[in-house]
Formats: C-alpha cells, structure tokens, sequence
C-alpha cells in the first residue's frame, strides 16, 4: 500500500467526483489518503469528508497564506478539534516568503501556534516552507528548544539545509510531484540523501501533477508515479518503496489505526 499524506480533497477541483477520486486512488495502490486543512474555519468541510470515506483522514490548521485571515485561532481551539477520531494531524502551517499572502510575523505567529498544539498533542504538524529557510530554521530550532514536537517538511522543494537541519530535529520530509519534474535534480539529490526512515510521499492534490500527469489536475492516485521516481533515486524496487514510506507515515501519523494502513498492531514500524 502507498499512503497520500497530503493531498486537498476539500478543495473544489475535486466538488463533482470526490468518490471517484478516492476510487481511483485505491485502484492505483494508494489505500489511504489525508486531507490537509488550509482554514480552521472549514475545518466542517474537513470533517465531512474524512467522515464519509473511510481511508481518508484529516488534518486542522490554517495555512500561511491564510494567516491574515484567521489571526484568531488560538493553540486551544486546534487542540480542541483534532480530538475527531479521525484528525491525525496539525496544519498545514509554516511560512511562505514566495507569495507573501500574510505579513510574515502573522505567518510566524500562526506557525508557533500550530506548534504548541503539535507538542500538547503529540499529533504531527504538517509544515508548509517556501522560500523562508533561514527563518524556518531559526524557528523550528527555538521551538524545539521549548520542547521535541512530531512534524514533516511537506511537499519539499527547500534548500538541502534545511532539509539537513529539519532531520536532525526529528522532522520528516515528504516528496510530491516535484520529484518528477525534469528541472528538479537538486531535489532528487536531496531525497537520495534523507535516511530512508524519515521519507514519505505526497501528491499536494490538486497542486503539482507529477510526470506524466503534468497540466492535469493532480489527484492521490498518482502518487504512485511519485514513488517509483522516489524508487529510482534510491535505488528501491517499487514494493519497498511502498512498505518503507508506508511504514514511516505509520510511525510518523500514529493516530491512525495500523489495521487502516494493513499493518498488524505489534508491526515494527
């Protein structure tokens, strides 16, 4: 089984055919999928849909480019809703210099929030960083000082020092589309480099359609073209590929049942 860690089923491109969406997604070997949320305040959106299918999970959180937005949401209010049964993570949240939706010190205010959610939770925060290494950095180390806080780099297409200094903080980092792309060599170097128990998959769904998908919209059931250019960089054969980064998610995402992911309860993770 392959996971989609970070896909956006709430998102509209997906409105008309969310089940087919998950169908084909189980069709193509990816048995569970979690929705990221981008604004607290649809967190209802969220919960319906992880609601209706069973392998699909969620998330809470607002995005930095939302951070403007929701000024308002307190680490409470996030530890309050990821008490659903099937929220398993924090976030998405971090810090995007590229855009620039949100002043930065609401995009870093927001991001500390997420934080201390993450660390009184123990769920994992999904981490959004673009464009902002040298301030993602300087934050994830003060915050870790505070306290060691589960998380990943998602969709990563970072520096390698971050991605360095992200995995000797205990982070993950997780590979989407990118990884495909034929200008994003400094990107499969990175992932020939993280230790192969701190890498997952993604698809960023609807963002980011991996070759040979490009221009299409991007769903979970191409994740699998992401693993296999995952597999060649590292020299894997396509069935490890799927146990190593499925394994890593359990480990990672522990909120979510082992038997979801087709993992015994005392599987060594």
């Amino acid at each position: 089984m392959l996971v989609d860690s970070h896909c956006h089923l709430d998102f509209p491109d997906f409105a008309e055919d969310r089940a087919g969406v998950v169908a084909r997604a189980h069709e193509a070997g990816v048995g569970l999928m979690v929705t990221i949320s981008t604004r607290v305040r649809r967190f209802a959106e969220i919960k319906a849909i992880v609601d209706a299918h069973e392998s699909v999970f969620g998330s809470v959180g607002t995005h930095p480019h939302q951070a403007a937005e929701e000024p308002d949401v307190a680490t409470e209010e996030l530890v309050r809703l990821s008490q659903h049964r099937k929220i398993v993570a924090i976030g998405e949240a971090g810090l995007d210099y590229h855009y620039d939706k949100s002043p930065r010190d609401q995009q870093a205010a927001s991001f500390r929030r997420h934080i201390a959610a993450s660390r009184e939770t123990g769920l994992p925060l999904v981490i959004h960083a673009r464009s902002a290494d040298e301030d993602m950095i300087r934050i994830l180390e003060e915050e870790t000082g505070k306290g060691a806080f589960p998380a990943v780099l998602h969709c990563f297409s970072s520096g390698a020092e971050l991605a360095r200094r992200g995995v000797e903080l205990g982070l993950y980092v997780s590979f989407s589309g990118i990884l495909t792309f034929r200008n994003s060599q400094d990107i499969r170097d990175i992932a020939a480099e993280v230790p192969e128990d701190r890498i997952l998959v993604e698809t960023d769904a609807p963002f980011l359609a991996p070759i040979p998908h490009r221009g299409k919209t991007n769903e979970p059931a191409f994740t699998a073209h992401t693993a296999a250019v995952l597999a060649d960089v590292r020299g894997w054969t396509a069935e490890f590929t799927a146990e190593r980064t499925t394994r890593n998610f359990a480990r990672l995402f522990s909120k979510v049942p082992r038997a979801a992911l087709g993992l015994s309860e005392d599987a060594a993770l």
